[in-house]
């Protein structure tokens, strides 16, 4: 468990996702030129991809460039855990600026979950870094096209928490609309920006984590949005399966993907609630595509805070006191075929165990 204080001195990284030709390229392009990503390390694989303007470049080596606009842009070496300890020795020591914040592009076909999960267990990261959240690129001309034959982009939006839906000059309105109105019904919490020329406002992308760098506080009602899954859950069977995104609906991604919202009235004993979690990681890890949950765990004065990306949680957070008069735990998953009701009776049936075991 860690404190507020422990989370204000950690580096934020933000991964950026999206589908090949989605213009994560173009809205990279786009941030690397702007004053507020001054003092933001960039990682991504390839300098050729991003084709950068030789005039921007106030200085580069090897691996590194610094920009006019005070941001640094650097290639993965190999791996990007190692990557990302050698840029923390490195700042630690001045021999390059003082990054505040981290961007890695991830690679067109890459299922976000495994480099999350990477960050998420390595000791070293974890205790200079802290994920901020999951941006993902989708097109508008050829997203729909995109999900409904590849179930990694699906995901992609599934898990993010910004969603940046590009090339909207391209198409009419409507449809920028229906698609939206599809990435909703698999992302509910997710607030959708309609992009054009890869213009975006770095400030709408960052500090979407749990921890609120703005106001040096924890927010759980901003980052948990439980209402937003609530309403999705209940509307989940009237998708709109419009055919002119759906194409053929026998077997589309988007119907396994559910957003799910279960609330607990009750305190729940700390050994079932462990139990739990654990045995949901084991049997149903690759289908829990993300999770997040405020929790009220019996003879605790205040909550702790779980997150957690398939196989993985984050090391969870001890609140001393409640954010709000709301005492339920709430917990929200974003899960691949896992309904609420598999989740209430397996958490039931744990509770039920743990109280018969100590009357």
């Amino acid at each position: 468990m860690e404190s507020n204080a422990a989370s204000a001195q950690k580096i934020p990284i933000s991964l950026l996702t999206g589908f090949l030709g989605s213009g994560k390229t173009t809205v990279l392009n786009y941030l690397l030129r702007q004053p507020a990503m001054a003092n933001v390390m960039v990682i991504i694989n390839e300098f050729g991809e991003i084709g950068l303007d030789h005039e921007l470049v106030e200085s580069a080596t090897d691996d590194l460039i610094l920009l006019q606009s005070g941001c640094l842009c650097c290639t993965i070496r190999g791996d990007l855990i190692e990557t990302l300890q050698t840029l923390f020795l490195k700042r630690s020591r001045s021999e390059i600026p003082a990054f505040d914040r981290v961007v890695i592009e991830t690679t067109g076909l890459a299922d976000p979950a495994p480099i999350l999960q990477a960050i998420m267990t390595d000791g070293l990261v974890m205790r200079h870094f802290q994920l901020d959240g999951v941006i993902a690129t989708v097109d508008a001309v050829a997203g729909g096209a995109t999900l409904d034959r590849h179930i990694e982009a699906v995901k992609q939006a599934a898990v993010a928490d910004r969603i940046l839906l590009t090339k909207t000059d391209l198409v009419e309105q409507d449809d920028s609309q229906a698609m939206a109105h599809r990435l909703r019904a698999l992302n509910p919490a997710a607030p959708i920006q309609f992009i054009s020329g890869g213009k975006v406002d770095p400030g709408q992308l960052f500090d979407v984590g749990l921890y609120n760098l703005a106001t040096k506080s924890i927010d759980v009602q901003r980052w948990l949005q439980e209402e937003k899954y609530a309403q999705a859950q209940h509307g989940h069977h009237g998708h709109a399966h419009d055919g002119k995104h759906g194409g053929n609906d026998v077997n589309r991604h988007d119907d396994h993907i559910r957003a799910v919202s279960l609330v607990v009235d009750e305190p729940l004993p700390g050994e079932a609630l462990d139990r739990w979690l654990k045995s949901l990681l084991q049997f149903k890890g690759p289908d829990l595509l993300r999770f997040k949950g405020i929790i009220n765990v019996a003879g605790m004065q205040g909550p702790i805070v779980v997150h957690g990306v398939q196989h993985v949680i984050y090391p969870p957070v001890a609140l001393k006191s409640w954010p709000s008069s709301d005492r339920r735990t709430r917990m929200v998953f974003i899960t691949y075929d896992i309904d609420e009701k598999m989740l209430r009776d397996s958490l039931n049936e744990l509770t039920k165990e743990e109280n018969a075991a100590f009357p």
